[in-house]
């Protein structure tokens, strides 16, 4: 049985570069057989079959003087959006599974007030995530991180000693078999903050498998509303999100 890089495939059958078609891969939208293709150098049967999923428009939600506020879909990396917006400068990021509210800002006299707001903890930001498991009282995780970065990759683990103080507010939304749909405010803004401390609760993010979530399209984390300086901004849950908690 003849073998080829899962990349090099993808790359014959969409008629593509090689470095277009490891992105693919590397971003998660790349299926075969009804698997998700996580390792562009792996070796594949030379006949497979791939489906490539797209990734949906950013949608500008609002701008004024002041501000941009983008809803960003999932897949889409916050750099590329930073391109789309070269007058405005980012004011945070998301990971680039997770969907939600993105915001930039559009002076400087605006981006310095915001860059305030949100290190003394006056920006309230609250995520959607369904998660493994049945959880049905609210609970807040104190608990430090530190990150560990290797190349483009990051991790983040809980540390008493070297972490960083990191605050997760987590109440549930809705129970359906075994898994759970949760609302997660967060005080503090760390690295794969939601992510790491869901995982410590035993309520890991479904899709989210660098964090021991059950393996599925998309890392199921959305960024539903931000508030800080007046303003406050929503993206609606994503459908995908809905269709989940209906069918399990």
């Amino acid at each position: 049985m003849s073998k080829e890089k899962a990349y090099k495939l993808l790359a014959l059958q969409e008629n593509i570069s090689n470095r277009a078609a490891k992105d693919l891969i590397d971003r998660g939208l790349v299926y075969s057989g009804g698997r998700k293709i996580t390792v562009a150098r792996g070796e594949l049967d030379a006949k497979t079959k791939f489906k490539v999923n797209e990734i949906k428009k950013a949608k500008k939600i609002f701008e004024d003087e002041n501000i941009i506020a983008v809803d960003k879909p999932a897949f889409l990396n916050t750099e590329e959006l930073v391109s789309s917006y070269e007058d405005a400068t980012l004011l945070h990021r998301l990971d680039r599974e997770t969907s939600g509210v993105l915001l930039f800002s559009k002076n400087e006299e605006f981006h310095k007030k915001a860059v305030e707001a949100f290190k003394n903890k006056e920006v309230k930001k609250e995520y959607i995530a369904i998660v493994s498991g049945v959880f049905v009282e609210p609970i807040t995780i104190n608990m430090p991180l530190v990150t560990i970065k290797k190349g483009n990759s990051a991790y983040a683990k809980i540390s008493l000693l070297k972490g960083k103080e990191a605050i997760s507010h987590v109440e549930p939304l809705m129970v359906e078999g075994k898994i759970s749909k949760v609302k997660v405010t967060i005080e503090t803004g760390r690295t794969h903050q939601i992510r790491a401390h869901l995982k410590s609760a035993n309520m890991s993010i479904i899709g989210d498998t660098l964090y021991g979530g059950k393996p599925s399209a998309r890392i199921m984390l959305h960024a539903h509303k931000i508030s800080l300086l007046g303003y406050e901004f929503k993206s609606e849950e994503p459908k995908e999100f809905i269709k989940m908690m209906q069918r399990d």
